[in-house]
């Protein structure tokens, strides 16, 4: 990766602003990289940008492969003609995502307009279509056929009263099993259903592969995210059951979390499958890989969530209550970055190494030269690691080689932390960053871009000094996540012209 001081935001493409109740990869995209490249920033980071379901998370997706179709631009199918102009817009809600509303509104035009293309598409367009299918085919095709049996099912569990369910505990055991014979006529009873996924999936590549490349242009690289687990109700899980550790009929013998620590008396109970390492590391470690590939289609560096899960993760046995009962179970992490690196050479990635970090972490880390992560807000919480000078979160402490933020997507907003602190880290924080202003988050974004770390990068809701309400996550609660958006015209020139100056001054 380049070696020079560079900085950027933290925004996912949902957050973006527009009529349809959730950001698209339209103009409002571009024209938030024209106001990243008019303040002089070089990254554009988001979240993942699979497909979600219950819950809404971004980190819990149907497919790690998979892109969200409801992030498809709608203005452009009408554009390309798949589509009627769009009529009747709902008065969507417009600084937050109703996923559900916007769902049933959206999915029908998106399969409408997809319908329409199957019927129409010919000469290049067409040929793009079939190019992307053989390009993609180590995943679409199981990925089409699972969100379809899933919908099949879906429909039954709804007739039922029953919501929620997944694949390993109702679907029938021959198809959950993937049985050839019930592989097979499931994929011919949905056939057209699978199709219309399909198209989504090429509309969704092609539109973020031509908003990507026009960052670029614009001197601007996309921060992607991998989580290191998957979902449980989820294509990699259903599609390639002996890579992790399942009982005989799908469900997981053991599932991931973390233990408990200060923020947490019982730790964090997350529940997805654990990896069969042995079995992955029997195959190359193929798998891994492939997922690696597939991310860098569509980024230019890679976050990797909860890296410390590479050296050793927290294993609980499935059906506990809470993470008390688990155990540290090592993991091949070095020979998986090293297969990796010997495949396909020395790859832009950033290691979030925030949790229970160990020497042999910072050594896994740092063998591969991978920048680990500053949470600037956890600087300045005296109940973590005391208000002192020795805090590692604090900027004097860094090393070069390292990502600050002023916070990420399960922290507060840098003005909701300090509003909700103790009176004496509120002291210390604002006198550390010298802000003894109403907009002390200005104050966080100064004293990230002044650090020595590397890449600075800061939420959109800082650069707007917004308070609590605006944050991304709160983990460990259900309902209200993932939904914050920005609003037309809050990223204006002046705010584009103050942030630019800043990161002139600090050489970024």
């Amino acid at each position: 990766m380049p070696n020079s001081r560079q900085s950027g935001v933290l925004l996912h493409p949902t957050s973006l602003p527009g009529p349809y109740g959730i950001g698209e990869l339209g103009k409002n995209a571009y024209s938030f990289i024209d106001f990243l490249a008019s303040a002089r920033q070089k990254l554009w980071q988001v979240l993942p940008l699979g497909p979600t379901g219950y819950g809404d998370s971004p980190y819990a997706s149907f497919s790690t492969f998979a892109g969200n179709p409801m992030l498809i631009s709608l203005d452009r199918l009408v554009e390309e003609g798949w589509l009627e102009p769009i009529r009747d817009v709902p008065e969507f809600d417009p600084q937050k995502v109703d996923y559900g509303w916007v769902i049933w509104w959206k999915m029908p035009l998106l399969e409408k307009a997809a319908k329409t293309f199957l019927e129409k598409a010919k000469g290049s367009v067409r040929e793009s279509y079939d190019q992307f299918l053989k390009e993609e085919a180590a995943w679409i095709d199981d990925f089409a056929l699972f969100m379809a049996i899933k919908e099949d099912y879906q429909k039954k569990a709804e007739a039922e009263g029953a919501f929620g369910k997944m694949w390993s505990n109702y679907w029938d055991l021959e198809i959950r099993l993937r049985k050839e014979k019930a592989v097979q006529e499931w994929t011919k009873r949905l056939a057209k259903e699978i199709e219309l996924k399909k198209v989504l999936q090429f509309w969704f590549f092609r539109q973020w592969t031509e908003l990507r490349q026009y960052a670029n242009q614009k001197g601007i690289r996309i921060v992607g995210d991998i989580p290191i687990f998957v979902a449980p109700d989820s294509v990699d899980v259903w599609a390639n059951r002996k890579y992790f550790l399942l009982d005989d009929k799908g469900q997981p013998q053991v599932v991931a979390g973390v233990p408990p620590d200060y923020f947490s008396a019982t730790g964090q109970l997350w529940g997805n499958p654990l990896y069969n390492w042995d079995q992955l590391r029997q195959d190359g470690f193929d798998w891994w890989i492939q997922r690696i590939q597939s991310t860098l289609k569509l980024v230019d560096i890679i976050r990797i969530d909860h890296f410390r899960g590479f050296e050793a993760y927290w294993e609980i046995p499935f059906g506990s209550e809470t993470a008390v009962h688990g155990r540290w179970v090592k993991a091949p992490g070095m020979e998986l970055f090293a297969e990796v690196k010997r495949r396909l050479g020395n790859l832009p990635i950033f290691a979030e190494d925030l949790g229970v970090i160990t020497p042999e972490v910072e050594a896994m880390r740092d063998a591969f030269d991978f920048p680990g992560m500053k949470i600037l807000q956890f600087a300045f919480d005296s109940g973590e690691a005391g208000a002192s000078g020795d805090n590692p979160f604090l900027p004097h402490n860094y090393v070069k080689n390292c990502v600050v933020y002023t916070g990420n997507h399960d922290n507060d907003t840098a003005r909701g932390w300090l509003e909700s602190a103790k009176p004496n880290d509120q002291d210390y924080a604002r006198e550390y960053v010298n802000d003894h202003s109403s907009n002390v988050a200005w104050g966080f974004v100064r004293a990230a871009l002044a650090s020595t770390a590397l890449y600075a990068v800061i939420p959109a809701q800082d650069l707007l000094d917004l308070p609590s309400w605006a944050r991304m996550n709160t983990p460990s609660t259900l309902g209200g996540n993932w939904a914050w958006r920005l609003t037309e015209g809050e990223l204006n020139s002046h705010l584009a012209e103050k942030f630019g100056a800043l990161t002139r001054l600090y050489g970024r």
